[in-house]
Formats: structure tokens, sequence, C-alpha cells
């Protein structure tokens, strides 16, 4: 099968029809910029976008020819996590951990450290394979951004909080 032409744009949901293909991306595969992709039938194609793009399902690359191919959530590996869902939201979000917040339940990426942790925390853990829509951040492009970004955020400078001085005033006055 031949590839499809390259796609430099991504149509929002609701602003295409007729998709010729879909591609399937879990939640990693769903914040690109530049990507060679495989699409359901086999064909692959470049997507190459101005900016890096947080897609979340239902949205289409626009191929340059006009076609459309729908992007989907994969399946991938959760945990489900049930118990003081206030609580421990609290402690995963502690972590900055990407959450999909339901009612009854939470949803985050399989991870063995925060399956025990929660355990520990009284949750109870399954393990799922289910599409992964967690909640998206408050500071742009819709994501919750760990610590886990493969760079440093080192400021090569120290911060002295110490306040070690005293605050007494001695006051002399002569009494003649």
């Amino acid at each position: 099968m031949s590839d499809y032409p390259k796609a430099e744009k991504v149509a929002p949901k609701g602003a295409w029809q007729a998709a010729v293909d879909y591609v399937a991306l879990d939640y990693e595969g769903r914040f690109l910029r530049r990507k060679r992709l495989v699409a359901g039938a086999g064909a692959g194609f470049l997507v190459d976008l101005p900016e890096v793009t947080n897609l979340t399902g239902g949205e289409a690359f626009v191929l340059e020819d006009g076609r459309f191919i729908e992007v989907r959530p994969a399946l991938e590996p959760v945990l489900v996590v049930t118990g003081d869902l206030t609580r421990l939201a609290w402690h995963i979000g502690n972590r900055h951990t990407p959450c999909q917040i339901e009612a009854e339940r939470l949803v985050i990426r399989a991870d063995h450290v925060l399956e025990a942790m929660l355990k520990q925390l009284g949750a109870e853990v399954s393990p799922a394979v289910e599409t992964f829509q967690p909640e998206g951040g408050a500071y742009g492009m819709g994501r919750t951004m760990g610590h886990e970004h493969g760079h440093s955020h080192g400021h090569g400078h120290s911060h002295s909080h110490d306040h070690d001085h005293s605050h007494s005033h001695d006051h002399h006055h002569d009494h003649a």
C-alpha cells in the first residue's frame, strides 16, 4: 500500500467529514508536532504541524490533498483508582501526574510506584486497558506537565532563607 500525503494541519472536532482512514494514538502519541504515523489501513504519512499540538481524539489530520485522517485515542494500560477520591486526587496531582477524573473513579497511566503509593493510602487499584483522557492542565496545551521531560529546570543559583538575625532594640535614656 502506498503512503498518504503529508499532513500539515489539524481540523478540530466537528469541522471535518468523511475520513479516509484513522490513526489510534495513546496519550503520549497525541502530543506531537512532527512524526511519521501509520494509519489503521496500514498506509504511513508524515505529520508536520507548525507547532506542538495536543490532540484529544475526534480531530482529523488534513492531508495535502484535502482528505482527512481521524484521530482516535488508543487503548493503553491504565490504573483504575477508587476510594477517597478527593484525597487520592490530591496525592496524584501533587506528583503532577495526568489523571482522568470521573464521578466514581480516577484513572492514571500504569505506574507501579504510584500504584504502591495509592494502595498504601487505602485506595483500591485495578489494572485495565482503556483509552486515557486525563484532565487538561491549567497552563496551556491541555496537558499536565510532570517532572520527567528529559531536560533540567535548574537555576544555577541558590536561595538562602536563613533569618538568623536579631530584632532586639536597646534603648538607653539618661535621666538626670
